[in-house]
């Protein structure tokens, strides 16, 4: 029996579709024009395409060393959270039974209630102390501070596993260090792809940290090369435009490419 459209659902789903479809025509759109005609419309189509815009935009903001930058910082951000974090919350999800590491838990999600601004100061200052104003001290600040989030989501997902995959591992010889390797992180896959997702989001698009950690120039970010295009009288939006989308580009293809990875472990979760 054939159903009959649901209308609201549908609805909903078409302006969604049109929060994400204008702002990006926009700013293609804007990308692609010259200043003049900028001037009489933002939301016309362009003339022509005036491709020289990226060049010229690579040019202004050095954009390869940016892009190495970024690159660089983003992806020692996802391989140490995703062991480290893993592993802690692994630990506390298996011992939630024991005082201190229902405390230690505790005290790990207690910090998401902590605004950034209000230690900012601090940490700029101990950064410095201890020289670790550079993308170093960047990569370890993004552990650090993703951790409170990352262990909350893992520590629920671990409990969900059934204790008895490890026991009969055990029993079979391994090691709780082969246990969590060997069992738990296979398993771990989709919750992997999500949390390397929002951590490679967060260290690739953030602006605050960078800005307040890091001395050198040649170590600026990409979102921090920006700032290029705004000057006292205005602002070069046809070429700040054409920097976004550029600098958006190596997110959408990780984004497209970890999704088939937490499609695909969802599925080997479910046939296990």
């Amino acid at each position: 029996m054939r159903q009959g459209t649901n209308w609201p659902v549908t609805i909903l789903i078409s302006l969604g579709s049109l929060l994400i479809v204008i702002p990006l025509y926009m700013a293609i759109s804007i990308a692609l024009k010259t200043p003049q005609e900028l001037a009489q419309s933002a939301l016309s189509l362009p003339f022509g395409f005036h491709w020289e815009n990226f060049t010229r935009a690579i040019e202004a903001t050095n954009f390869f060393s940016a892009l190495k930058n970024s690159a660089i910082i983003t992806i020692f951000t996802l391989i140490f959270t995703i062991l480290s974090n893993s592993l802690v919350a692994y630990a506390i999800a298996r011992n939630m039974h024991r005082k201190f590491f229902k405390g230690v838990y505790f005290y790990f999600v207690s910090a998401l209630f902590i605004p950034f601004p209000i230690i900012m100061l601090p940490v700029v200052k101990q950064t410095s102390a201890l020289g670790l104003n550079n993308p170093v001290g960047l990569i370890l600040l993004y552990v650090v501070y993703g951790m409170a989030m990352n262990i909350f989501i893992y520590v629920g997902y671990i409990r969900s596993i059934p204790k008895e995959l490890e026991e009969a591992a055990i029993v079979d010889g391994c090691s709780t260090w082969g246990v969590f390797w060997k069992v738990i992180f296979p398993l771990l896959t989709p919750i992997n792809a999500t949390i390397g997702i929002l951590t490679c989001l967060w260290a690739w698009n953030d602006f605050l940290l960078p800005l307040i950690i890091l001395n050198d120039s040649a170590d600026a970010t990409l979102p921090l090369v920006q700032y290029v295009f705004q000057t006292e009288f205005g602002a070069d939006y046809n070429l700040a435009f054409a920097s976004y989308l550029l600098a958006l580009a190596p997110m959408v293809i990780v984004y497209l490419f970890a999704q088939r990875w937490i499609i695909g472990g969802v599925v080997k979760g479910a046939i296990k």
